[in-house]
């Protein structure tokens, strides 16, 4: 399950051709989720398995694994195309990010995210204090586009990373998994384009998993906004931003206050794309101070 770089197709076929718009689904939601200024309240970890599916049709799988502790957090991810569609154009991709937890907020410090196809190898890399960048750069650099919309230093201010973005913290004290969850939006830089996401509730739900996490997840719409880094005629942009019926299905980290996605449908030119958890074991750590006196 890795956040893929943006794919950019100029037609219909293009999806059928590249891995990634295949995998679509998977990139967008490692970007989508957005969080909130609310505070991390406890500490907890998730090992998860994902499955990515094109009009029913398996495409992709990956893993992600957080752990929040007292004082800093980490994410990583990694995932690769499957059956019929490796065997036409494989791809497999992996991301990170770390970070400080600062007066109970996450304050990323580092994103980086590599994908490979069967024609190049990327290498995304940010660098992060305060919600700015402070610096960010793709390997092997990719030639201009006088079209694209270059991203102002002001863009760069305020901004998530992308994995950073996954960590949507509920405020309060009530249950997250709650329509207050869905009341989030985010500002996202992911080294080559600069977007707003947002959050609107739909209804609660149930979902369960193969292995580990059974219980009530809240559903919300997402919706994309492209801001700079884009060139305005491609298709997938236009598509997405007109986008009004992709949903992700959001579940609790034990013991924090955190959500992250357990599923996640986005309709394509092709069919439903849907990213969808197997399995989701996640468990509550006790803070540094106690285990210290048991």
């Amino acid at each position: 399950m890795s956040r893929l770089p943006p794919f950019q197709p100029r037609s219909r076929s293009a999806w059928r051709r590249h891995p990634r718009g295949r995998a679509l689904a998977a990139g967008l939601l490692l970007a989508s989720a957005c969080a909130a200024a609310a505070p991390v309240h406890a500490q907890g970890k998730l090992d998860a398995h994902y499955e990515v599916t094109l009009a029913g049709i398996p495409v992709g799988r990956g893993t992600w694994t957080i752990e929040i502790a007292d004082d800093h957090y980490a994410a990583s991810a990694a995932g690769g195309t499957t059956g019929l569609l490796k065997a036409i154009s494989g791809g497999r991709g992996s991301g990170s990010a770390q970070g400080r937890i600062v007066n109970g907020q996450l304050v990323p410090a580092n994103y980086t995210a590599m994908t490979e196809t069967s024609k190049k190898v990327e290498t995304i890399r940010i660098a992060l204090a305060g919600g700015n960048i402070t610096g960010s750069t793709i390997t092997p650099e990719p030639p201009e586009d006088p079209a694209r919309i270059p991203v102002t230093d002001a863009q760069r201010r305020g901004v998530l990373d992308p994995m950073t973005g996954t960590l949507l913290q509920v405020p309060g004290t009530a249950d997250p998994v709650s329509a207050e969850a869905c009341k989030a939006s985010a500002a996202v830089f992911d080294g080559r384009m600069r977007y707003e996401l947002r959050l609107a509730f739909k209804r609660l739900d149930k979902v369960k998993a193969s292995k580990g996490y059974q219980g009530p997840a809240v559903v919300c719409a997402i919706y994309f906004t492209p801001v700079s880094g884009y060139v305005p005629d491609r298709a997938a942009i236009k598509y997405l931003s007109g986008q009004r019926n992709m949903e992700v299905w959001l579940a609790p980290i034990a013991g924090t206050r955190v959500l992250v996605p357990f599923k996640v449908v986005i309709p394509t030119p092709l069919g439903t794309g849907m990213m969808l958890a197997t399995d989701f074991v996640t468990t509550a750590s006790p803070p540094r101070a106690a285990a210290r006196t048991q």
